[in-house]
């Protein structure tokens, strides 16, 4: 089982890492008193009892994990990044990363989600 961000991170597929490492900053920043844990397999941030957002590597692209009510608040900003999206997350790959302010948004919206 993996204990932390830092044990996460380093054993994703090697192009994700720089991009991994990066939303972990911007979504510390965005959730600055959100807790850091792993959930469902994965690294989040949780404030209270939920998990306010999470992320994910696969072998060729990875995943911002957020409240439904994120994505759907989001959707414009999404897809002008040419990015795909699920009914709770955003995929990304290293030739088409997660943009910072996106992330910035899905966080924010997925708190005020939680918190309503």
């Amino acid at each position: 089982m993996v204990a932390d961000h830092d044990v996460y991170i380093a054993a994703a597929p090697e192009p994700l890492r720089p991009q991994l490492a990066r939303l972990r900053k911007v979504l510390a920043g965005a959730l600055p008193d959100a807790e850091e844990v792993i959930a469902y397999g994965m690294p989040g941030f949780r404030i209270g009892e939920a998990i306010v957002a999470g992320y994910a590597a696969f072998s060729r692209q990875g995943g911002l994990y957020v409240a439904p009510e994120a994505i759907a608040a989001c959707a414009a900003e999404i897809a002008a990044a040419g990015l795909k999206a699920t009914k709770t997350g955003v995929t990304f790959s290293p030739a088409n990363p997660m943009p910072d302010e996106l992330a910035r948004a899905l966080a924010a919206a997925s708190r005020s989600a939680q918190a309503g």
